[in-house]
């Protein structure tokens, strides 16, 4: 274990929390972020003012509980598949569902379009 590795378990020298990169690509904007190792990816792109919802699902979705399907991203880079809609959304091609998932490394992810909800201009690609 390196030095930094020890440091990444113990917090910042400073005392403050740990932070990992965070890289969200809506269309043709590339924003990086620095959040704290372990948040929540739904939860930090709020914070960030970047949603994961279509228009209509921003107020009509689940809070985080994993059961609407409304706020997912598609993962570049980032932390393993370990949740059961994971393992379907690999399967079938769908998003991931952003509040399912630990910011615990570095990560890009990007902010898909939300045809079936409405509202949302392309930003992935698809």
């Amino acid at each position: 274990m390196t030095e930094a590795d020890r440091d990444g378990e113990r917090g910042r020298a400073d005392g403050g929390p740990e932070t990992v990169p965070l890289v969200v690509v809506d269309g043709d904007e590339r924003v990086e972020l620095s959040v704290e190792r372990g948040r929540n990816l739904r939860r930090a792109l709020l914070d960030a003012d970047l949603s994961p919802y279509a228009a209509a699902t921003r107020r009509l979705n689940c809070g985080g509980r994993g059961i609407c399907a409304t706020c997912g991203v598609r993962v570049r880079e980032g932390p393993v598949a370990d949740h059961w809609h994971d393992r379907l959304a690999e399967r079938f091609g769908y998003p991931r569902l952003s509040c399912q998932i630990a910011v615990d490394r570095p990560t890009t992810v990007a902010l898909v379009d939300k045809r079936v909800w409405g509202g949302r201009r392309p930003s992935d690609g698809e």
